[in-house]
């Protein structure tokens, strides 16, 4: 009876788990919408990210200001996730954008999103994680479902420079999953998320003076898309993220979070007019099929 309640607990926490990474994707997946329409209001891409982020920096701190917890995170602890968690997010942010001047929008997704096989070789590695059957099902049908959505990733005559940023963030981000999952303990991810956001907002922000492009003055419209994409697809998400990340682990979490690209392309169609086609729905229908495997759990006889 013991052995049986605890099964039900796992796999409850892996259900929670998984919605809390769907609606982290949702959000993330709405990225390259909102911040298209904040930019085609006329404001330069890092304009709109600084904006992003020191919104986002302000929202959490406030919202962690508002709330009792019963203790304050120590100066290395919080030195730890501005540094790390905030200057990791905008290094990441920064080699994918910089990789678009030489590669298709396409080569870049096909190559960021092979950063689950990065999260599982870097948890394998550490010994943290054992790649079942199971998984590497799962992260097979994650890797085919984005490979049919965007093509082939020497379509679009990609440069060499453009494919190493690309997947110099890919590479990041498996060491940056395990790390927030290291680093997050038992701090709650409102304050964790608070500090690792005003240390992007840091390093927009001095991207942003050394460029000379930052906008103060923003129309309604470009105001009503950085506020969308601060809260839906930074605030909401970065929450949302670690919440899942904690109760699946980094590679669950990893290959759930494959979903984005789909999510995107129904965003696409939903609010830009773009057209859905069958490579799209059918890779689509194999990251989802990705997300269903890890949802089984192997039935013990007793």
């Amino acid at each position: 009876m013991t052995e049986a309640r605890r099964e039900h607990d796992q796999s409850a926490q892996l259900g929670v788990g998984t919605g809390y990474a769907l609606l982290a994707a949702s959000g993330f997946a709405a990225v390259s919408i909102l911040t298209s329409l904040a930019t085609r209001t006329g404001l330069s891409l890092s304009t709109v990210l600084t904006w992003r982020y020191v919104l986002s920096a302000i929202v959490l701190v406030v919202w962690v200001g508002s709330q009792t917890y019963p203790r304050r995170m120590r100066g290395n602890d919080a030195l730890r996730w501005m540094v790390i968690g905030g200057g990791g997010q905008a290094l990441l942010v920064y080699l994918a954008l910089s990789s678009l001047a030489y590669i298709t929008a396409a080569t870049l997704a096909f190559l960021f999103y092979t950063y689950p096989v990065w999260v599982t070789l870097v948890q394998a590695a550490r010994g943290a994680e054992r790649l079942d059957a199971r998984r590497a099902t799962a992260l097979t049908l994650s890797f085919a479902g984005t490979a049919i959505m965007v093509g082939s990733p020497v379509a679009g005559g990609a440069e060499l420079r453009g494919f190493a940023l690309a997947l110099g963030a890919a590479v990041l981000y498996g060491l940056y999953i395990p790390a927030m999952q290291w680093m997050q303990k038992d701090w709650p991810v409102a304050v964790t998320s608070a500090y690792s956001k005003i240390g992007a907002a840091v390093c927009f922000l001095l991207l942003s003076a050394n460029d000379r492009t930052f906008q103060y003055a923003l129309t309604p419209a470009a105001w009503g898309a950085v506020i969308a994409l601060t809260l839906w697809s930074t605030v909401l998400p970065s929450v949302f993220f670690l919440k899942g990340l904690m109760r699946l682990g980094p590679v669950r979490t990893a290959i759930v979070s494959t979903v984005e690209p789909f999510l995107t392309a129904l965003l696409g169609v939903a609010v830009l007019g773009q057209s859905l086609t069958l490579r799209t729905a059918a890779g689509g229908m194999a990251i989802i099929a990705a997300v269903i495997v890890l949802q089984f759990r192997r039935t013990r006889v007793a």
